[in-house]
């Protein structure tokens, strides 16, 4: 069975999809900055043989709105929008699979509302930056992109966003997949993507590396080999969390659902089950 619909929630039009059986267990799949729910299309028919799959666009990404007030797309703003998701279609608690920026967002609802998830895993994601010196630099820069994304057209940024080291291990993927990827992200709306830095950046975000050691639920890590800079930040996590586990995948980069598809899928599903 599938769900698909717009739905109301705080004032903002959200897309969710929700597919398999509505009696399975939920699981709920976040995906990062320039993304969409199309992203997850792969895994949702796998995960959906034994769970069922709610999938969302993230505010000013995909068919979700992309409301023009920067303090709109706050952290605490759109984890009160997934939790009222999860109200509208009756869902009382769920396992979480956040991927980059949809993992900082699990994170924080993890510290938040802890009594509405069961499992976490968070994939190539981080805690958010500890000082207030280093955010500060990050807000800095992230506002300087993002009103270059306001001042250039959506297929000048996905040009420059494509062209960052952090996507070169991409480049093992197919060709149909990368276009398929990169059609993906010249759908979004410039006005969400630069409110998003704006609100939901990695220097506008709580440090949330307080809340780790206090953090018992079930937590996977999962990040690929050749993400130096996450695999470091991801020992730390998992030094940190009381109930974690770090998983490697060799030979993958930041988006291991999609260089490694097989054996992200592999960890996920012997984590959660």
């Amino acid at each position: 069975m599938t769900k698909q619909q717009n739905i109301e929630i705080n004032g903002v039009s959200y897309y969710a999809i929700q597919h398999g059986s509505p009696e399975a267990p939920p699981l709920l799949l976040l995906h990062g900055f320039t993304g969409s729910s199309v992203n997850w299309a792969t895994h949702t028919s796998i995960f959906g043989e034994q769970f069922s799959v709610i999938r969302v666009d993230v505010l000013g990404h995909g068919r979700t709105n992309s409301p023009s007030d920067p303090n709109r797309y706050a952290m605490p703003q759109v984890a009160a929008d997934i939790i009222a998701l999860l109200d509208a279609w009756q869902i009382v608690q769920t396992a979480v699979l956040g991927y980059s920026m949809g993992g900082r967002l699990a994170l924080y609802l993890a510290c938040n509302y802890r009594e509405r998830f069961s499992q976490f895993i968070l994939e190539s994601s981080s805690p958010g930056l500890a000082t207030e010196t280093e955010r500060a630099a990050r807000r800095q820069s992230d506002e300087t992109l993002a009103a270059w994304i306001e001042a250039n057209s959506i297929e000048a940024f996905v040009n420059r966003w494509e062209a960052l080291p952090l996507w070169a291990s991409q480049q093992q993927l197919p060709e149909a997949a990368r276009q398929q990827l990169r059609q993906q992200r010249l759908q979004n709306n410039p006005t969400g993507l630069a409110n998003s830095l704006r609100g939901m950046g990695t220097g506008a975000q709580p440090s949330l590396w307080p809340c780790l050691p206090a953090l018992a639920l079930p937590t996977l890590l999962i990040v690929g080999e050749l993400d130096s800079k996450f695999v470091s930040i991801n020992q730390q996590m998992a030094a940190e969390l009381p109930n974690g586990r770090l998983h490697i995948i060799p030979q993958a980069g930041h988006t291991t659902h999609l260089e490694r598809p097989s054996a992200f899928a592999t960890a996920v599903l012997r984590f959660l089950t």
